[in-house]
């Protein structure tokens, strides 16, 4: 399992990368896609919708099942990876990088449930 990190982690799975300026990008963590499988569908929010932390965001869907993603932060969705809709696989290979899901204007600060990279595997069983 990868934990880059420079990342912070929500106990839902996902991770945050503080890009300055109050925006964060978002994604599903590496644990996370290996417990899924292969994603064969994600749904993600609208730009200009606003995500609430600890409430869903949106899904993603393997050949196992569908899960929930579970927003990390609180704020306004000013952008989504688009190219996931077509192809998800950057998900499955990438998902630190390619697989990014959405740039989010935080609303509040971010929220001390994140956590640091060994916590986050601790957390995960993964370390």
């Amino acid at each position: 399992m990868d934990f880059p990190d420079e990342l912070m982690y929500h106990p839902g799975h996902l991770w945050v990368r503080d890009e300055g300026d109050g925006r964060v990008t978002v994604g599903i963590t590496d644990f996370a896609q290996d417990q899924l499988g292969k994603v064969v569908y994600v749904d993600l929010p609208e730009v200009g919708d606003t995500v609430v932390e600890g409430e869903e965001m949106g899904a993603v869907e393997s050949a196992k099942s569908v899960s929930d993603l579970i927003a990390p932060v609180t704020g306004e969705v000013l952008e989504i990876n688009d190219d996931l809709n077509d192809d998800p696989a950057p998900i499955n290979d990438d998902p630190y990088g390619a697989g990014w899901m959405a740039v989010i204007k935080l609303e509040e600060d971010l929220s001390p449930d994140l956590m640091d990279a060994d916590s986050y595997a601790k957390q995960a069983g993964a370390d």
